[in-house]
């Protein structure tokens, strides 16, 4: 039975970070080997087009005499409505895993413990965890134990299974924050844990140490999914089985804050500022898998950006590879350049998308219009008029980094808002 971060501080009393890790450790070598055998839909879709491949997938399925239900449009707007979390504005390191070869280790991160190579799951490739679900692994930087800064955030997909009948499948994803200067990655001191069994019994734990001190903060959030357990709150719950699930996590010199799906459900004042993290895989379970990590500096708010710099250049508006169909968690820069705009209404803007250079210029420039777009439509939606926007495609033909880098391509796919 799982047994989170935050029971096991409760438990030890005076133990310290390190016997808790040691802990986890344990219990994670000993879990039962489990399995995951349904496939399940792809995750969300086009917010602005109508849901288009749930659509293809209702006409096909109305050929051959079946019912699809579609996702409603709104449900994945309305999640990230509310939401504070600000993506970081300097990308210093990104990996979606799209160049990296099947059944080979990726060359843009450090082995720690287990083993991990990149695979494929719905649709996606991803960092997956192969020895037995085991495994720990961090981004490889150049200084490997004091990287993290004062200001940043930390974005990741996680594929959540589908709830099954039997249930037996259960997932232990870790995140550990380390304090800088540390020799190993033993030393991490704060942690957070997503725990899911495919019964549809979830939760998200932490234990954070607490700036100056041995102390830590640590709490726990009921995340249920099925009807059967107690905590199941269908309305309120951000997470969703069967599909993608987007994780963010900032920290703001001291301040700690993690979400799903645009949900904040961690938020602590005061945190030993970390120098590293890594992802730790602690349960047996054939699917551990992660996709699109990014890391990025603490965010500048956008009308200092205008002031300073006459537009606002921003990575928080993200699409679906090689399409225009943007990705629920832009909603949340999109609200607020609406909301920018509608306090200033003499603001109007050139709404421009630029690629990076992969692909042709006969595919990223079209491509690039597209998604410039459809930002100009989810604005119109949010209630800006129309005649305040224009659209203009850039593709790759105006790069600000080298396009020889993952982090140097990650800043050209960028969305730049030039003042009119």
């Amino acid at each position: 039975m799982f047994i989170s971060l935050a029971v096991l501080a409760l438990v030890c009393g005076t133990a310290d970070a390190q016997s808790i890790l040691e802990r986890m450790k344990e219990r994670a070598r000993n879990a039962a080997e489990q399995n995951i055998g349904d496939k399940v839909e792809k995750g969300v879709n086009d917010l602005l087009n109508g849901n288009t491949k749930n659509k293809d997938k209702a006409e096909k399925a109305e050929e051959a005499g079946e019912a699809v239900a579609a996702k409603p449009q709104k449900q994945v707007e309305t999640s990230y409505a509310k939401t504070d979390f600000v993506p970081g504005d300097e990308i210093f390191f990104e990996d979606t895993f799209e160049n990296e070869q099947l059944g080979e280790f990726p060359l843009r991160w450090d082995l720690l413990d287990g083993y991990v190579e990149t695979a494929s799951l719905e649709g996606r490739k991803v960092l997956a965890f192969t020895d037995n679900g085991l495994g720990q692994v961090m981004p490889l930087m150049k200084d490997k134990w004091s990287w993290l800064l004062e200001i940043f955030t930390l974005e990741f997909d996680l594929y959540v299974a589908p709830i099954s009948e039997d249930g037996g499948s259960t997932m232990q994803m870790e995140v550990y924050f380390g304090n800088r200067g540390a020799s190993d990655y033993y030393n991490a001191s704060s942690g957070v844990t997503f725990w899911y069994r495919e019964d549809g019994s979830s939760s998200l734990s932490w234990s954070l140490l607490k700036p100056g001190s041995d102390n830590l903060t640590s709490g726990e959030k009921a995340l249920g999914l099925s009807p059967a357990f107690d905590d199941y709150n269908a309305k309120d719950n951000p997470l969703k089985a069967g599909e993608w699930n987007h994780f963010a996590f900032s920290f703001n010199k001291r301040a700690f804050k993690g979400y799903i799906n645009g949900v904040r459900l961690i938020n602590v004042p005061a945190m030993e500022a970390p120098g590293y993290f890594y992802f730790n895989s602690a349960a047996q379970y054939r699917f551990s898998g992660i996709s699109n990590v990014r890391i990025a500096q603490g965010a500048v708010p956008l009308y200092d950006r205008l002031l300073s710099e006459g537009k606002i250049v921003t990575y928080a508006i993200t699409f679906e590879t090689g399409k225009a169909n943007l990705k629920p968690e832009s909603m949340v820069e999109i609200l607020r350049v609406a909301k920018l705009m509608q306090e200033n209404p003499d603001l109007a803007f050139e709404v421009q998308g630029h690629c990076d250079a992969t692909g042709s210029d006969k595919v990223n420039d079209p491509l690039s219009q597209k998604r410039a777009e459809a930002i100009v439509s989810a604005l119109v939606e949010q209630g800006i008029v129309e005649a305040r926007l224009t659209a203009v495609g850039k593709g790759s033909h105006e790069p600000v980094a080298s396009n020889s880098t993952e982090e140097g391509r990650a800043k050209n796919r960028r969305v730049e808002f030039v003042k009119k």
